[in-house]
């Protein structure tokens, strides 16, 4: 009776130890919000934070924004229960950042002044080119706010220690996932409409340090753990993996060989391709990315923040391998499983265990589980803010200023506006996380990058480089990307028809990949080409402009 009572009390500490930690962090972001609100004073605090921010700020932040809960626990999963291949993950993420490096940061800062549909917008009618930009900046948005909050839900049952048929505050674990993602909905809406970018940037780069530090640590005690002999790490994760040597081998979760089925084969591979090409696209279609190069005075300081956030960002994911594997060894695929089907707890599990064996007994597990959950928390709250001031100075900039005000509104309206749209996106996201719950949130965040390579990428390429593309090219591309990757992943099998499907008990399904990349991604840039080739408008002036502006910066603001 004893230990049980002894394991209570020590999970009792672990408790407010976590709860304590959290609300530290959230009383010091808040703290650095309601200061940016005071520094807020015209639109371009609000949207750009007065473009005042050093190049290592701003790759700090960029790699604020991009280091979500995908990455940290949805990777780290990924890899513990199926090892090299959820590597490939990591390494798409990271290779996408010379796509955007060489193709679109230093263009965008010298061509836009808040959102991306400036830069679309610059040559063609406005007002249709920024309501599709504002809809499909809004939409990306949402595909990765789902993931933030469903990663935010999965911890903490696993912080607050409510296992199956367990209550905490009189709440079984369920009814807990929902209560938190209601919380961190509100805490994100609070960031965005009380500080605005500036505040938002801060907190990115406070949050930057935090898991880089975290990280450091974990992979270190990881390393230590096995006398930095990586073999014998690798070893020790395939053996308590229960898959043996094919863990350390591809084909586990990819390109999957199934004897006597050639078409099963076959789409699995595809599905790999898909996913690779969603990776690697996506990140230059991120709307809360895209915004990050406005933050900057100048377009060689963006190019010089894209430099620092690729180098921050590299390091990270390399930590990734040694979380992800040392999740696999020392807390092993069952117990990451028994926790959540999906694999998005093995990093804060690894914690605790990393806890239990250096600082001793259940309480040095319980310390470790609520560090490392705590910068878990600020990694969700912080993306989730980015992306959430996004989609709002599109919905306030694009569609409200230039398409109902035709350019006639005034930037204290525009900006309270901006903060009305933030209240009304958190909610939305809100309402559609508690339905997402069963899926992995790096495979979530997939999703989003699938929608952003499919809608937005064509779009600014096509309009940075391709003198003849018009406003009917801007508008087949955007909603055609779109429409094609959102129709395609609602009939694929991760909403309907599997096991770990949204909704697991019907099945409409027909699309047999679970990521649309590889059919939605061309079909964008098929669309921008068939809208352009079936109007006549064209205006060499203007894209000699823009061409003029994107590369020198000249009349930039």
């Amino acid at each position: 009776m004893a230990p049980q009572i002894l394991a209570a009390e020590a999970a009792a500490s672990s408790r407010s130890l976590t709860i304590t930690l959290f609300l530290v962090f959230v009383a010091i972001t808040l703290g650095i919000t309601i200061w940016a609100s005071r520094q807020t004073k015209t639109a371009t605090d609000f949207y750009a934070g007065g473009r005042q921010f050093s190049g290592f700020q701003n790759g700090m932040a960029i790699g604020g924004d991009y280091m979500s809960a995908a990455s940290f626990l949805g990777i780290a999963g990924l890899i513990a229960l199926y090892g090299y291949d959820g590597f490939l993950y990591s390494i798409g993420f990271l290779v996408a950042w010379l796509v955007a490096l060489l193709l679109v940061a230093e263009f965008l800062r010298n061509s836009g002044r808040f959102t991306m549909a400036d830069v679309l917008a610059f040559r063609m009618r406005q007002r249709p080119v920024r309501t599709a930009a504002s809809v499909s900046t809004i939409v990306v948005s949402i595909f990765y706010l789902i993931a933030q909050m469903v990663g935010a839900g999965a911890l903490v049952s696993l912080l607050l220690g409510i296992k199956p048929g367990a209550t905490f505050l009189g709440m079984d674990g369920d009814t807990a996932k929902v209560a938190t993602i209601i919380l961190v909905g509100a805490l994100m809406i609070t960031y965005v409409t009380v500080g605005g970018m500036k505040g938002t940037t801060y907190v990115q780069i406070v949050k930057a340090f935090m898991l880089m530090g975290g990280a450091l640590i974990m992979v270190l005690l990881v390393l230590a753990h096995y006398k930095f002999n990586l073999s014998a790490l690798l070893g020790d994760a395939a053996e308590q993996s229960g898959k043996g040597s094919a863990f350390l081998e591809p084909g586990l979760r990819y390109g999957v060989e199934t004897a006597g089925d050639a078409a099963k084969t076959f789409y699995s591979k595809m599905d790999l391709l898909s996913l690779g090409l969603a990776l690697v696209l996506g990140t230059a279609g991120l709307p809360h990315i895209l915004t990050r190069f406005y933050t900057v005075p100048t377009s060689r300081i963006a190019r010089k923040s894209v430099l620092w956030a690729i180098a921050i960002i590299g390091t990270f994911y390399l930590f990734t391998l040694a979380l992800g594997f040392g999740a696999a060894a020392l807390v092993g695929g069952a117990n990451i499983t028994a926790q959540d089907k999906a694999g998005n707890t093995a990093a804060p599990q690894l914690a605790q265990q990393l806890g239990i064996d250096y600082l001793g007994g259940d309480t040095g597990g319980a310390i470790m589980l609520a560090v490392i959950a705590a910068v878990a928390f600020a990694t969700i709250l912080a993306v989730v803010a980015g992306l959430t001031l996004a989609s709002s100075s599109s919905l306030a900039h694009d569609f409200y200023a230039s398409v109902i005000k035709r350019g006639n509104a005034s930037e204290r309206d525009e900006v309270r506006v901006a903060r009305i749209s933030a209240l009304l996106i958190g909610a939305v996201a809100i309402a559609l996380s508690i339905f997402a719950q069963s899926l992995n949130v790096a495979f979530l965040v997939a999703l989003a990058f699938a929608v952003a390579a499919s809608a937005n990428l064509p779009a600014i390429l096509y309009s940075l480089f391709w003198r003849r593309f018009n406003t009917s090219g801007a508008l087949w591309s955007i909603y055609g990307g779109l429409i094609s990757a959102v129709v395609l992943v609602f009939f694929s099998p991760v909403v309907s028809g599997s096991a770990t499907a949204m909704f697991p008990d019907q099945d409409w399904h027909f699309f047999p990949l679970s990521n649309p990349g590889i059919i939605s991604i061309p079909l964008g840039f098929f669309f921008g080409w068939l809208g352009t080739v079936l109007s006549k408008e064209t205006d060499p002036e203007k894209y000699a402009e823009l061409e003029v502006r994107s590369v020198t910066g000249h009349g930039a603001h």
